[in-house]
């Protein structure tokens, strides 16, 4: 792990926080509609099992993060920086089994790796965790895939292994699931079907 960090810095240098758990938005403000409280998914669980101090802090929702130019050049940065530090590997590859949520270890990783890491390398650079929410996505093809989701008053960021650009979230071809909610680091909230109406019209 400490050669992957070494490598994200390396990047860094050669490259350059509004809803709470049952309250949400309009779509068309930029920021996804959320629902109720969910299921969390088994990867998070047992990733929360082997690190309870990482899924039990309790944020103060004080809304999206000010996204000036600064900080969104960082934010799109550690996307990048990260997406060349990591080497895509998938779980069973790498530990023998499906839906091990961990820091990419040895320089690889699969979706949620990335996901762990640059959640922890922009909660240094000072945001929020109630703004770096870990989400679940259904690709165009059927297969599940985790991003990270940045909250912010330019609207909901999203940052993905597979694409070295910070998009918003309506502007990907992914089908919203759920993601962590913006008070507890363990607990999860549904994201509303709405959300997938607008991200096909917008994608038509």
């Amino acid at each position: 792990m400490a050669a992957t960090r070494a490598g994200i810095v390396t990047a860094l240098g050669i490259f350059l926080s509004a809803a709470s758990v049952g309250q949400s938005p309009a779509v068309g403000s930029g920021l996804m509609a959320t629902g109720a409280v969910t299921s969390q998914p088994i990867g998070h669980y047992e990733f929360c099992q082997a690190n309870p101090k990482e899924c039990s802090i309790r944020s103060r929702d004080r809304g999206p993060v000010i996204a000036n130019d600064a900080l969104m050049s960082k934010i799109s940065a550690i996307n990048l920086a990260v997406n060349k530090a990591v080497k895509p590997r998938n779980d069973m590859d790498i530990y023998g089994k499906e839906e091990v949520w961990v820091y990419p270890v040895n320089g690889q990783g699969d979706c949620e790796d990335y996901v762990l890491e640059k959640r922890r390398e922009l909660h240094d650079a000072g945001i929020s965790f109630s703004n770096l929410l870990i989400t679940v996505v259904r690709k165009p093809d059927g297969e599940g895939h985790a991003v990270l989701t940045v909250r912010t008053d330019r609207g909901d960021m999203i940052l993905d292994n597979l694409s070295d650009e910070v998009k918003l979230w309506s502007h990907t071809p992914y089908r919203y699931l759920k993601r962590q909610a913006t008070t507890n680091t363990g607990q999860w909230v549904s994201l509303r079907t709405d959300n997938n109406l607008l991200v096909g019209a917008v994608n038509k």
